[in-house]
């Protein structure tokens, strides 16, 4: 059986895992990265970049449906299903072809196979053992189902499956109102189709700000998106057409497509975790605040680890690691500090607490917050767009909390991120002068008024 000797080997090459590669071999590190699948993972062949390339070809087509708003006349003539994918594709290619080309250039060895946790320092692929000072575990997530809910990828589809769709579905119930969920929500109802969201929880992305939620709820309903929030489903059956969804409080809703999107779960078993005693919590497995299980030759970072299933967060916990093996001063990530973003029409986006965070935090009494809605933003009616920015601060103290919806908002958390990060004070940001006009001013006037000196805002 043949033998490689590295520093670092690396199973997983999705965001998490190329990104500690690159920065590993950035610091003189020996490096095998090793993928049973393409170089790029989830989040570039089958996650963030494929959706939001959907998204944008769904935003064009809206524009044209609604080009007469802005005094053109434009006619949509249909969504060619096959030109989208080959769009989507072409983006993802071009990406993909990058990242190898990166991968080589700092002379990291990728071994496309199925790798198996061996011993604390090895991971074997087919006859050969790739064996490393240490060793991380990055090998990320996929969809999860419900118990008893068969996924067919024909007519009950997770995610992956509705990527590779040859055509527009007439209709669609979608099984979940997280991210997945209301982004594909979004993209179907933008191409055309009659789009229903089932959410077990009271409201739709239930791990951000109420206030957000409920704004995103009335604009899908002014979109003509259906949803039943706080509704469980019971079970599926097919039908001469497609299928039929019953809920348990007796409703049933007939459509071509189930699209299951309840959540993703790592991606650990039969890799010989347990084995090599790596400590796990229901498929995850078990770090500390700098990514390192309790096994000191091994490491984990991203969606196999219990932190926020971000591909943002995979890179950076990924670099994390790679400066923390090379000796480097690291610290550990504020998770809460790590921007949100769901690429919807409208975007929701935030950093920071959640007001129900910030009052269990500091107390009611404790905390004051600010809401300046979008309607008094010119960019903002340029775009014809609705929404706000919510802001929280501690009474006398740094903003907390940073939500915000509308088109296009999730590029102001940028500068959001920063306020957060940087525990500002309202009134250090009311001196900061924001271009006019874009939608950065509504971060601007937000402050203003929160400091106690609002300028196209009401007092």
């Amino acid at each position: 059986m043949a033998q490689t000797d590295v520093d670092l080997v690396i199973l997983g090459g999705g965001s998490g895992g190329y990104a500690c590669a690159l920065r590993a071999a950035e610091l003189d590190m020996s490096v095998v990265l090793i993928d049973k699948a393409e170089l790029g993972g989830t989040c570039l062949h089958r996650g963030c970049i494929p959706t939001k390339a959907l998204l944008h070809a769904g935003e064009v087509a809206d524009s044209a449906r609604e080009s007469e708003q802005f005094g053109v006349h434009a006619t949509l003539e249909g969504v060619d299903a096959a030109g989208v994918r080959k769009y989507q594709e072409g983006v993802v290619g071009r990406l993909y072809k990058g990242l190898q080309g990166l991968v080589k250039s700092r002379g990291i060895e990728f071994v496309q196979g199925e790798g198996r946790l061996v011993s604390a320092t090895a991971v074997q692929v087919g006859d050969t053992t790739y064996t490393g000072k240490h060793v991380l575990l990055a090998t990320g997530s996929v969809p999860r189902t419900l118990p008893g809910l068969e996924v067919d990828g024909t007519r009950v589809l997770f995610s992956d499956h509705a990527l590779k769709l040859d055509r527009v579905p007439g209709s669609v119930v979608i099984l979940g109102g997280g991210v997945i969920g209301v982004e594909f929500a979004s993209i179907w109802k933008s191409f055309g189709a009659d789009v229903t969201i089932v959410e077990a929880l009271p409201h739709l992305v239930p791990l951000e700000d109420e206030a957000s939620s409920k704004l995103l709820e009335r604009a899908f309903r002014r979109r003509g998106i259906n949803q039943k929030l706080g509704a469980r489903f019971s079970g599926v059956e097919h039908t001469d057409n497609g299928v039929r969804v019953a809920l348990e409080n007796g409703e049933q809703i007939e459509a071509e497509l189930l699209l299951v999107a309840v959540g993703r779960g790592p991606v650990s078993a039969g890799l010989g975790y347990e084995e090599v005693g790596v400590a796990m919590d229901r498929g995850f497995v078990k770090v500390d605040a700098y990514c390192q299980t309790n096994v000191p030759t091994i490491s984990a970072v991203g969606d196999l680890i219990q932190t926020p299933q971000l591909a943002h967060v995979g890179f950076g916990e990924g670099i994390l690691v790679a400066e923390r093996l090379a000796g480097l001063p690291v610290v550990p990530i504020d998770y809460l500090g790590v921007p949100r973003v769901t690429y919807s029409d409208p975007e929701v986006a935030s950093v920071g607490l959640t007001e129900a965070q910030a009052t269990e935090k500091y107390g009611a009494d404790s905390i004051k917050t600010l809401t300046y809605d979008l309607a008094g933003n010119g960019k903002s009616q340029i775009l014809k767009t609705a929404g706000a920015v919510k802001l929280i601060a501690e009474k006398d103290g740094p903003v907390v909390g940073v939500h915000l919806v509308g088109s296009r908002v999730g590029e102001l958390l940028a500068e959001a991120q920063l306020i957060y990060n940087w525990e500002a004070l309202p009134s250090e940001v009311a001196q900061l002068i924001h271009a006019h006009p874009t939608q950065s001013e509504a971060l601007g006037e937000a402050h203003l008024a929160l400091a106690g000196k609002p300028l196209h805002t009401h007092g």
